[in-house]
């Protein structure tokens, strides 16, 4: 039987949480959405849920009082709502979801929430510029695929259920993922404006049938769990420091 996990919030109790003191909130963010062929609809949640578990269990050990959240499963998936069964939350809801959540953290006494962000489609700042709240709540984001350098692990760092997605899948949830064989070769047309290859121009792309035919963005060819765990463990060490240095942080002694 597994044993409950006091800092993982699905899995504990009132009877746990009520005389207990939480400095550190994690919320993991992902999205419903196609990965290929070969990848589940809930890769972004089962990568994001995983890394945030794994090292609020850390910083847990080294004493940081941190408390990991249900994950939202829905992410902005608007250029994407052709796919069936891809949900989209646009930004608008998001920011209601995040308040509500933000505001009963606040009431509870919880004072600092980490979003750890899985789905490239998510964006928080304008979010977090609109809720601060000077010396009473901190909130910060972390997108996790950032954490660690995905060039030295994988020799394509493409975006979307490629090598490094796969990889990770296959040390996460390998029953899972369908044979590679099974894969579309995650092949991606490009804007053809140059300014947009410079990358200092930024839209949102198309998706099926314009971008990509299979859903995929990355070949996945290459992959493999070991290459998978690897890189997982290079991010969540990092992100397990950050929660220490999170619940450590004083909010009204923040800049040196």
């Amino acid at each position: 039987m597994q044993k409950m996990r006091p800092f993982i919030l699905k899995e504990t109790n009132w009877k746990t949480v009520e005389n207990g003191h939480w400095e550190v909130a994690v919320l993991p963010w992902g999205a419903t959405e196609a990965h290929n062929y070969h990848l589940p609809y809930s890769t972004d949640n089962l990568q994001c849920e995983y890394i945030a578990e794994k090292a609020a269990e850390i910083a847990w050990a080294k004493g940081a009082k941190v408390m990991v959240l249900p994950t939202i499963p829905f992410g902005v998936n608007k250029a994407q709502m052709d796919v069936k069964f891809n949900i989209n939350m646009n930004p608008s809801t998001q920011f209601l979801v995040l308040k509500d959540i933000v505001e009963s953290l606040k009431t509870q006494g919880c004072r600092k929430l980490l979003i750890l962000n899985g789905h490239g489609g998510n964006h928080f700042s304008h979010m977090l510029r609109e809720l601060y709240d000077k010396n009473k709540f901190f909130i910060c984001a972390a997108d996790w695929y950032k954490a660690a350098d995905v060039k030295k692990h994988f020799v394509h760092s493409s975006d979307h259920a490629g090598e490094f997605e796969t990889s990770v899948m296959l040390h996460i949830a390998p029953s899972w993922v369908l044979p590679l064989s099974k894969a579309g070769p995650g092949k991606a047309k490009k804007i053809k404006m140059k300014s947009f290859e410079e990358g200092w121009v930024w839209a949102q792309r198309a998706w099926l049938g314009e971008v990509t035919r299979d859903t995929g963005i990355g070949n996945p060819a290459l992959s493999s769990a070991e290459k998978g765990k690897k890189f997982l463990e290079a991010v969540i060490h990092k992100i397990s420091k950050l929660l220490i240095e999170l619940d450590q942080a004083q909010l009204d002694d923040l800049y040196k």
